[in-house]
């Protein structure tokens, strides 16, 4: 396991600028040390910006199969992601999604065994399913529809907001097929998300994370035993 303690694009709230899974990762900090961050993840890294803005980490969700994207997304930043992923293996999808509620990493969890979308996806419920080559559950958390804000999943655990109900929480852990524990990042924010990068290898957390917050993440996405 590497963990990274620090920003992106000079915020401690990493996951608005980037995602990861257990193949690659995508960011869109131009500055950033993409050795670093490859390291601490163990996966090749693609820089770019998303619909021109730093914010790739709300508008993308993927998995190991497959990486979604809205279509507001820029063609030059579509290539690069591509070009990006054809590199790492031919037989990963990406695939553009019409749809008015585009920012997909808020909308969805995933990782390569189930994901659970948001009620606002629901019709593009097959498509997802199809290009992440996973099992798809809908539902809102938390009477949220924006549940990928809330929550975060590897194929080792998952953490979620420090809020959940017993039945947000049990809904997550049967339908993404891994076990996970409530928490919060950069001391006591509640958007699990925004503020963590994370797959099975390792991850990246803001710079205002305590360490009771750490070993929290640490615990529940299972990189030390519980």
């Amino acid at each position: 396991m590497r963990v990274l303690k620090t920003t992106l694009n000079g915020d401690p709230n990493v996951g608005l600028y980037g995602m990861a899974t257990d193949r690659f990762a995508i960011i869109s900090d131009q500055k950033a040390d993409r050795d670093e961050i490859s390291e601490a993840l163990g996966v090749p890294v693609i820089v770019t910006r998303l619909a021109r803005t730093d914010l790739t980490g709300i508008f993308i969700a993927a998995n190991s199969n497959g990486v979604l994207l809205p279509d507001i997304i820029e063609k030059k930043e579509l290539e690069t992601i591509t070009d990006g992923i054809k590199k790492i293996s031919k037989d990963i999808k990406v695939k553009v999604i019409a749809t008015t509620n585009t920012a997909l990493g808020n909308l969805i969890i995933c990782n390569d065994r189930a994901a659970v979308i948001s009620t606002l996806l629901e019709d593009q419920k097959d498509l997802i399913a199809e290009t992440l080559k996973v099992p798809v559950t809908v539902s809102d958390l938390m009477d949220l529809s924006i549940i990928g804000s809330i929550c975060i999943s590897t194929n080792r655990g998952f953490l979620m907001n420090m809020h959940a109900e017993k039945e947000d929480f049990e809904l997550v852990e049967k339908n993404i097929k891994v076990e996970g524990d409530i928490g919060t990042v950069n001391f006591g924010g509640p958007f699990i998300r925004s503020g963590l990068i994370a797959n099975s290898n390792g991850y990246l957390v803001g710079n205002q994370t305590t360490g009771p917050e750490i070993s929290r993440i640490d615990e529940a996405l299972r990189f030390i035993d519980v």
